[in-house]
């Protein structure tokens, strides 16, 4: 697949798709991040994750036969939400792959929502291959979290809200996984408004972007209490190349870093959020995207997090 698979044009699409069952949600101030900086609240998203925005733009894209066949997906657990939470609106058996250590949350959420939950391997990148093997062996759908057009068309429809809410915004800051949340953010945003700063932060134990778009060998042990962001990225993955296409940079931060960034968002803004959702905030709290009075956004992809981790966080 090429970098033309995904156009602006396909995230407008996706937006008219996803109207008549999500709505946009809020910008919050954070003036103790910047004079002008604002959190994007995906953590208050149906499923309290971004990730209902691809999966249900996927599905909905989907022709009957595809439907028909069933659905199967691999996830950490957001994304894992979002399938079985789309597949619930849609009639569409839906069947997902999750490691044995994702959280409990996230795989009671895919529960209740009437997906089947398959607990399969240590981490991300064995859960989806066993996904790919059961699409191979029952004829079923895969639909990725990140390496899927209308994924990341569904994902860029966050870009579209934040121009149109903050027209004057000069920088948007988000957490990076597969890629498949930047690279829709950051086409929507660059192709609206090019001159806006669009900053992906990786979790320094789970580097893969990084990696990728700095060509370095940082260790990946794909263990991070942002647990939403570690996992192998396809190697022709179109996010890669959209990425490298339409993204500045890249920071990594610590472990550390992303507790109190944790910590700061329940006891200031009253927002509980999951690791992977806070990674923007804690760049901004260790300086590793220097203060600015420019206009930023920092996206809070999510707010699945277990309680044991929270106790453990605090």
């Amino acid at each position: 697949m090429s970098v033309a698979t995904v156009a602006l044009a396909d995230v407008f699409h996706a937006r008219n798709r996803l109207a008549p069952y999500l709505i946009p949600t809020p910008l919050e101030a954070a003036p103790e991040l910047g004079s002008n900086t604002w959190l994007k609240l995906e953590n208050t998203n149906k499923t309290h994750s971004f990730k209902i925005r691809g999966a249900l733009n996927a599905l909905l894209a989907l022709d009957d036969a595809a439907r028909e066949r069933g659905i199967i997906a691999a996830s950490s657990g957001n994304h894992a939400q979002g399938i079985a939470c789309a597949a619930h609106l849609l009639g569409v058996n839906a069947r997902i792959v999750m490691s044995k250590h994702a959280a409990k949350r996230k795989i009671a959420g895919v529960k209740r929502w009437g997906g089947e939950v398959i607990l399969h391997g240590e981490g991300y990148t064995e859960a989806e291959a066993e996904a790919l093997r059961l699409r191979d062996c029952d004829g079923l759908t895969f639909v990725s979290p990140y390496n899927d057009p209308q994924v990341i068309a569904g994902q860029g429809t966050i870009g579209l809200e934040i121009c149109e809410s903050l027209p004057k915004i000069a920088r948007v800051i988000v957490p990076v996984g597969g890629g498949g949340l930047i690279s829709g953010i950051a086409l929507a945003i660059k192709s609206l408004c090019p001159s806006v700063e669009v900053i992906g932060v990786n979790p320094l134990r789970a580097p893969t972007m990084y990696n990728a778009f700095y060509a370095e060998h940082l260790p990946d042990p794909e263990e991070s209490i942002a647990d939403a962001l570690p996992g192998a990225i396809e190697a022709e993955s179109i996010t890669l190349a959209l990425t490298r296409q339409y993204v500045d940079r890249i920071v990594l931060v610590e472990e550390r870093a992303i507790k109190q960034a944790m910590r700061w968002l329940l006891a200031e803004q009253g927002w509980l959020v999951e690791g992977g959702g806070a990674v923007g905030v804690a760049a901004l709290q260790w300086g590793l995207i220097a203060d600015s009075s420019a206009p930023t956004c920092v996206i809070i992809s999510g707010g699945n997090v277990d309680a044991e981790v929270v106790k453990r966080v605090l």
